[in-house]
């Protein structure tokens, strides 16, 4: 009997079902697809022409065989303690201990077929999937996978595959066309010329049936955009804009009609029919999606209950003594049969007993009557006729694993791409920064004509500092809005780097460098509309000092928000963290509670207040250097005292006694307090202001390394 993970080839279907898949010969002299009628073979280097010829003649039917082998997946499960009744004596609750998602699963799957992974919810399809994408852990998996009979690489999983989510994660204010552009800039080389990058997305424009959406934007709940079927269709042509070899994509006629699902599969299979593999999830297809998939797989929970091409589903259930009903859906009825059994004490363990009888009987154990090349032979072919475009040549002596490039793009391109994208978004979204520039001019109205053009007593001293500490903190609170952006920008975030679309470093860099103009200009916007409504010291010089300052906030603050963003994945909790801790930052950064003051316990907090260095640095520039302005003179040193309610001529008399006292000559016009002594009271004494200024964008700066460390620990998007 020969082994059931090695390569086999099944009895040959009807004509009808037979992939319509080129010939060897036809297919070695034409180029991918795919790829447009410029992209030709490519000659010369490592890639001898007459070796090719020789491999050519000899090359099969099928290119890729990813097979897979008792593949075997399971999680810890631990019993919950219900409030109403004892888990002991709860029978509905299931035991602890190990679940097993997946149970010894084998098969494969070639290219030019459609694999579809069929099961009631729970059966374990989207497991099976992430499993065969690399999105398991490896160390928890059991079994293999291989491609070519080649154990099949991580890195080189994420190059030549697609992995395409149930969830349509696309920008909603791009069109169809302009979606599938930036796939192409950022998934296809830089060799690749603008144009050719343009036939690409047309081509694939034309093989989605997208022509008449191609204008349109993508859409979300409050735009009106394409409809849910052409959606899902842009879906899959941004992970398959690089022509990946193998196409993973988790139950894309999920929330369809039957029209546009059928439409989804018919893609797919042009797809396939190109010279990719395509294995799906379909929840329960309709009859003529049923004619267009070559291999099944049913699963039911975690375990093979039928593997085959769907003309053989009569049979199989003939056989087993359960027949089809004449004009009954094939796979409605082995759904509803698999869930019936799973329902009994002995569950589906018959039905999976005897599919493995069934898959070891003699028909189904002919021999393949070419055993399939190399991976490193197929991969050669492959790159010098059009396909694995972001590869270099394959070296005899280099594992296939190591000769692809692990990104199709060097990081600059990446950080320019990225960043038009952000542009062009908000660019078509002006209401979102309209609302929060009119946020910023608001907050700077009030506070200019509640500090209106403050003097130099103790008690406009006093209301300075006020207008320093709540008008720092205002801008503080609100880079809060930043806090969305990330969020819901995660999962499309993690679906393009989770295939090496481009670098984590390149969107937090392009990230950082959108957001630059807008901080700008809400930092002139509230600097002018408050220094000189509120008087402040400096002129000229200290208005760009104050400008400055204010903008280091801005990319402070937004830096903070930024790293909570990817630290925490839901917008309330995250503007309720957001404002705990900058409430905590005003509180210990100086104003309420002198810095000589703070408990020796705490005084750690105080250092890392952000606010502090920018509050600091403020203060340094209104009250600092060698400036003569006074802040309180002669009997002004009684105000704020039981002195300073009694008459002036008393007042006088008092200051007197006080200048015999201290032999010194105080007059009603002697300086008492001038800007340094201010500083002196507050305890800022220990950096400049341009120190202040340094700090406070070194904290920008440390918030966004601290989100790019988050992205590398917290988006690697694998179950454990």
């Amino acid at each position: 009997m020969t082994h059931p993970c090695l390569f086999h080839r099944p009895p040959s279907p009807p004509m009808e079902h037979q992939p319509h898949l080129p010939t060897s010969h036809s297919n070695s002299h034409s180029p991918s697809p795919l790829l447009g009628p410029h992209h030709h073979p490519r000659h010369g280097g490592d890639d001898d022409p007459s070796y090719l010829d020789d491999l050519v003649v000899e090359l099969p039917q099928f290119h890729f065989v990813l097979a897979f082998c008792n593949l075997s997946y399971s999680v810890w499960r631990s019993r919950r303690i219900s409030c109403h009744r004892i888990a002991a004596a709860d029978p509905e609750q299931p035991p602890a201990g190990r679940r097993v998602l997946l149970d010894s699963i084998t098969g494969e799957v070639r290219t030019g077929e459609i694999l579809a992974v069929l099961g009631a919810s729970g059966s374990g399809k989207s497991t099976f999937i992430d499993a065969l994408a690399d999105r398991i852990e490896r160390t928890s998996l059991q079994g293999s996978i291989t491609l070519n009979g080649e154990n099949l690489d991580s890195g080189l999983l994420k190059v030549i595959s697609a992995y395409v989510m149930q969830d349509d994660l696309l920008f909603p204010m791009l069109t169809v066309e302009e979606t599938l552009m930036f796939a192409a800039e950022l998934r296809l080389p830089r060799s690749f010329s603008a144009s050719r990058k343009r036939e690409r997305v047309q081509a694939l424009v034309d093989q989605l049936g997208l022509r008449s959406a191609a204008k349109t934007i993508i859409g979300d709940e409050g735009h009106r955009g394409v409809s849910g079927g052409e959606r899902r269709r842009v879906s899959i042509g941004t992970d398959i804009i690089h022509d990946p070899v193998i196409l993973f994509l988790d139950e894309p006629t999920s929330g369809l009609d039957s029209t546009s699902a059928f439409m989804v599969v018919k893609v797919l299979q042009k797809i396939a029919r190109s010279g990719s593999i395509v294995v799906m999830s379909v929840h329960q297809p309709s009859y003529r999606i049923l004619t267009l998939l070559d291999r099944l797989l049913f699963l039911c929970r975690g375990q093979t209950v039928y593997s085959g091409p769907p003309h053989d589903l009569p049979g199989f259930f003939r056989q087993f003594g359960r027949p089809i009903p004449e004009g009954e859906n094939a796979t409605e009825f082995a759904l509803d049969l698999a869930r019936e059994l799973q329902d009994t004490n002995a569950g589906a363990a018959a039905l999976v007993d005897f599919n493995r009888r069934w898959q070891n009987r003699p028909s189904a154990l002919v021999a393949a009557d070419i055993t399939p090349l190399s991976l490193r032979d197929v991969m050669r072919i492959s790159v010098s006729h059009g396909r694995l475009v972001g590869s270099v040549s394959v070296a005899d002596n280099v594992a296939p694993a190591s000769s692809l490039q692990k990104f199709a793009n060097p990081a600059w391109k990446e950080v320019l791409v990225l960043s038009k994208r952000a542009f062009m978004n908000m660019r078509r979204m002006p209401e979102i920064f309209a609302i929060r520039l009119g946020t910023v001019l608001v907050s700077a109205f009030i506070l200019g004509t509640i500090f209106w053009r403050l003097g130099e007593s103790p008690k406009d001293v006093t209301e300075r500092l006020g207008f320093f500490a709540i008008g720092i903190t205002t801008v503080f609170f609100t880079c809060a809005d930043a806090l969305p952006v990330f969020i819901q920008e995660r999962y499309i975030f993690m679906r393009e780097t989770a295939y090496n679309a481009y670098r984590r470093s390149s969107y937090v860099l392009s990230n950082a460098i959108v957001g630059i103009p807008a901080l700008i200009l809400l930092s002139v916007a509230f600097a002018a509309s408050t220094f000189f409504a509120v008087g402040l010291a400096g002129g000229g010089e200290g208005f760009i000092f104050f400008f400055l300052i204010i903008l280091a906030s801005f990319w402070a603050g937004s830096g903070f928000v930024t790293f909570l963003s990817g630290v925490l994945s839901h917008v309330v909790l995250g503007y309720t963290v957001a404002a705990a801790i900058l409430s905590y930052y005003l509180l210990f950064s100086g104003f309420f509670i002198n810095r000589n003051r703070i408990p020796h316990y705490w005084i750690w907090f105080h250092y890392l207040s952000m606010l502090k260095y920018a509050y600091e640095g403020a203060l340094q520039n209104e009250f600092g250097g060698e400036s003569s302005k006074c802040f309180s003179r002669g009997v002004q040193m009684f105000d704020g005292t039981s002195i300073g309610s009694l008459p002036m001529e008393t007042k006088v008399q008092v200051l007197g006694a006080i200048s015999k006292t201290l032999q010194m000559n105080l007059t009603s016009d002697s300086c008492i307090v001038r800007g340094p002594d201010v500083l002196q009271q507050q305890s800022i004494n220990q950096l400049n202001k341009w120190e202040c200024l340094l700090v406070t964008v070194g904290w920008g700066f440390l918030f966004r390394i601290l989100f790019y460390i988050t992205l590398l620990l917290g988006s690697r998007n694998k179950r454990r």
